[in-house]
């Protein structure tokens, strides 16, 4: 069953289940849902799983929580991995250190690690709206990847309608590429002036406003979100972090037991949440250790105790996806270690005053599972040009990883790096690093420039966006959203909405 991080405002349910979760992600006060236990995992589960691939071991963890989704409907969903590179291991795990893993997330349709989650929980929603007989409307907001592989999960699927969000410039162009030359008559794409963090605000007043719920529900249509708010994201999202460590088991990296480090690129912190479920679980992870670029908002929050907005802008890097200041999951990892009351109360500050202070004993709460640390695009460049030129090729989201590997591990254990985003994602930013350079590429010819040079194949799914035709061209300001949306769905707009 599934809580609420807020606690229950005497409306909604107390406790609810996965499917209830997953349909209607918005908790009581703005919360969100957090499992009320999590399955134990031990080291006979891990012996077990170095003779399962991916597929099975999913199910295996999806079958310990106990979800209310019917194991062939389960079984549909897992299956839906044999679309990625290699059906057997669609998360390659890369050795390019002594210690140091990459767990390769981005092998999927849409070439970043958000396909891990997506892929499955698009099917399983899409089914639970056909069981019902109902329609429902899925926003997503994106800083560049969760857009396309929320599009692709979605795209042609009955009973389901997508409207997407993204902030206009703050993408690369193949992600907004793979986003507004979408042909799926479900789905809408609006361009937004504004920032990943203005998109993601957007989205949760409206899965929170009752006047538009209302608006819907006299089409008869439901709400609910794609966005790692949703739940039906973080339980996908703590399987690869299981399986990055059997692989190693299998690989004969380490042995059953013994600790390691996983490192992650952090914006909206769902990929960090997943491992520290993960953790708490049985995963023996020593410690996360979390990578920012220069808008280190979790960076300050892990090692000084205080998220604070106050006179802070969001500042667009080379790692876009992790452009963020306003880190939904975190409040899952606070409910967790402080309980619903605290969190309400954190929560309340932040959005009142901008700002919430963590105490002593919270912030020691928070260090026993996570580190952090941050670097800017400098250093970024930097370690693509190093290990490009040593063979291996990591975007620029993973290459933040690197200033975690150097200055956070203190033990000598294995480092389990996950790479989020294939290099085709950045291509300008890439050729730059590589050729140590400041000049303005094109996405068309960044990609072809480091195919030729590092002698890499460019997936068809990439090449070809460039040929596709433009069809979600609206970009509108922030308070345009909802009357865009309404024209998608041919519904009436209120008098208010502009």
């Amino acid at each position: 069953m599934f809580i609420e991080t807020r606690g229950n405002d005497g409306i909604k349910p107390t406790k609810v289940p996965f499917s209830y979760a997953i349909l209607n992600p918005s908790a009581s006060f703005g919360g969100l849902y957090v499992p009320e236990t999590l399955p134990k995992i031990d080291a006979l589960f891990f012996e077990n799983a170095a003779t399962k691939s991916y597929k099975e071991i999913t199910l295996d963890i999806l079958r310990l929580f106990n979800i209310d989704i019917e194991e062939e409907i389960m079984q549909k969903a897992v299956s839906l991995y044999d679309n990625f590179d290699d059906a057997n291991n669609p998360t390659p795990l890369s050795q390019i250190e002594d210690d140091l893993f990459v767990n390769e997330l981005y092998h999927g349709p849409t070439r970043a690690f958000k396909d891990m989650a997506l892929q499955p929980f698009g099917y399983i929603l899409s089914h639970l709206a056909q069981k019902l007989n109902e329609e429902y409307l899925i926003l997503a907001a994106t800083s560049g990847d969760t857009g396309p592989a929320t599009l692709d999960t979605f795209a042609n699927k009955p009973n389901i309608k997508v409207a997407c969000l993204y902030p206009d410039g703050g993408t690369s162009d193949v992600q907004r590429l793979q986003m507004t030359t979408q042909k799926s008559d479900n789905v809408k794409v609006i361009g937004i002036h504004g920032n990943f963090d203005d998109a993601q605000s957007a989205l949760k007043s409206l899965l929170a406003s009752p006047t538009f719920k209302e608006a819907l529900e006299k089409k008869n249509i439901k709400l609910s979100a794609a966005n790692s708010v949703n739940f039906g994201r973080i339980i996908f999202q703590i399987i690869y972090h299981i399986y990055a460590y059997v692989a190693m088991l299998k690989q004969a990296k380490i042995e059953n037991g013994k600790p390691f480090y996983t490192i992650i690129p952090s914006g909206n912190f769902g990929n960090a949440l997943g491992a520290y479920y993960a953790k708490k679980m049985g995963l023996p992870i020593e410690k996360i250790l979390i990578a920012s670029n220069i808008n280190n908002i979790l960076t300050d929050l892990i090692t000084t105790g205080v998220y604070d907005l106050r006179n802070r802008h969001l500042l667009q890097t080379t790692s876009p996806a992790m452009d963020i200041l306003i880190s939904s999951n975190v409040e899952r990892v606070l409910c967790d270690k402080l309980g619903a009351t605290r969190t309400k109360e954190l929560m309340e500050s932040l959005k009142e005053k901008n700002i919430y202070t963590l105490n002593a004993d919270e912030l020691a709460l928070l260090q026993e599972d996570f580190a952090a640390v941050y670097c800017d695009d400098a250093f970024g460049k930097e370690q693509i040009k190093h290990y490009a030129d040593k063979g291996y090729i990591i975007d620029p989201h993973t290459a933040t990883c690197l200033k975690a590997y150097q200055t956070l591990k203190v033990k000598p254990l294995p480092c389990v790096l996950c790479s989020t985003a294939e290099w085709t994602k950045f291509a300008p930013t890439m050729l730059n690093a590589i050729n140590q350079d400041s000049i303005k590429y094109s996405d068309k010819e960044a990609l072809e420039g480091i195919s030729q040079s590092l002698h890499v194949k460019i997936p068809e799914c990439i090449s070809t966006l460039f040929n596709e035709p433009v069809i979600h061209d609206k970009v509108v300001e922030k308070a345009g959203i909802e009357a865009e949306i309404f024209d998608f769905l041919n519904l009436t707009c209120k008098k208010d909405c502009k």
